[in-house]
């Protein structure tokens, strides 16, 4: 049976909408960046896609992407630089995907931002912030039993003790695109309504929905529209 958590979703426009990064950065963290004469390329992808996914990203690549996303956002990291720390990582976590794995969420943590500390020459309260960062990030992947990631909450999730919000990513629902937690109804599809000038309330109704909620996907996804 083949897994929507390894299945190509995504291009990378639509990551970068939904992660809230430059488009150009979703590309080279994924196809790499620059050429050499030979047609090799100048750096590495930092994220691994298989040979079938071609120019698309997985759920799993989103994953990985958000949480790196916290570091490139917080401490503008070259991409040499995650490059070397992944690589270390790798060494301890033998994984195609080291930073959705579950093991990342232990003592992975703590090897990837030591190492990190030890490329960009960091303090150890810069060590500590980046650490705090990371795993508010980790907060919004909901894994199964098994640690596998099933579900990845679009909030910015800066404060690791801010409540997560309704809006979501779960590629066994709406075609892996965003829905409200605990249903199949596509963000997309309010922004669309509410920017055709139908009233939050009305919307609500339809859906049987809070105002509220309403509010809540409008005022956290509106951009992605722009």
């Amino acid at each position: 049976m083949t897994d929507l958590r390894e299945t190509p979703l995504y291009t990378a426009t639509e990551a970068a909408h939904y992660l809230r990064v430059p488009v150009s950065t979703v590309r080279a963290w994924t196809f790499g960046q620059g050429q050499h004469k030979d047609g090799s390329k100048r750096f590495k992808p930092v994220i691994e896609l298989s040979k079938r996914q071609g120019r698309q990203l997985s759920f799993i690549n989103l994953v990985e992407l958000f949480v790196l996303t916290a570091i490139r956002r917080r401490h503008g990291v070259a991409l040499p630089q995650v490059r070397k720390a992944l690589d270390y990582l790798k060494k301890g976590f033998p994984s195609a995907h080291p930073l959705a794995d579950h093991e990342f969420q232990t003592n992975g943590v703590d090897l990837f931002v030591e190492k990190f500390g030890e490329y960009l020459n960091l303090s150890r309260d810069g060590q500590i912030e980046m650490k705090q960062l990371i795993e508010a990030r980790l907060r919004c992947v909901m894994r199964d039993a098994a640690g596998v990631p099933l579900k990845l909450y679009l909030t910015p999730a800066s404060d690791p003790h801010a409540k997560l919000g309704i809006v979501l990513i779960d590629p066994r629902f709406g075609f892996g695109r965003p829905v409200i937690e605990g249903t199949g109804i596509r963000t997309e599809v309010i922004l669309g309504r509410f920017a055709a000038g139908e009233t939050m309330d009305s919307i609500a109704e339809d859906y049987g929905r809070s105002r509220a909620e309403i509010e809540e996907v409008v005022r956290s996804q509106l951009p992605l529209a722009a």
